[in-house]
């Protein structure tokens, strides 16, 4: 079981970016996906969540009407589509599913900055 996100980079306020992941060893049209980020000096939290079909998703409340969670099970790809960021973006943001146990990919840097 692997996820590998990427598209992270450094945007300017106000800017948008897509994060990508891409899942292997499991079968992804089956399992819910979620991204979570974190801060440095913050712990850990849910962005937003998907599930298996793609017909249900869930934000957290600061993300919501800004971030879309989206996927494409045939392409065993799930992607947060991020529109005006702020700087309190700036994390690490990690791709995860939960199969027999928590899957977490490497982690992509968002970086808000001016």
């Amino acid at each position: 079981v692997k996820v590998v996100e990427s598209g992270g980079g450094l945007v300017q306020p106000g800017g948008s970016l897509t994060l990508s992941c891409v899942a292997s060893g499991f079968a992804f049209s089956s399992y819910p996906m979620r991204w979570y980020r974190q801060a440095p000096g913050k712990e850990r939290e849910l962005v937003a969540s998907i599930s298996s079909r793609g017909d249900s998703t869930n934000y957290a409340d600061s993300m919501k009407g800004r971030f879309t969670i989206s996927r494409d099970n045939a392409k065993k790809t799930v992607y947060l589509q991020m529109n005006s960021l702020k700087p309190e973006d700036t994390a690490v943001y990690y791709c995860h599913v939960y199969t027999n146990f928590d899957c977490w990919g490497q982690g992509t840097q968002v970086t808000v900055s001016s």
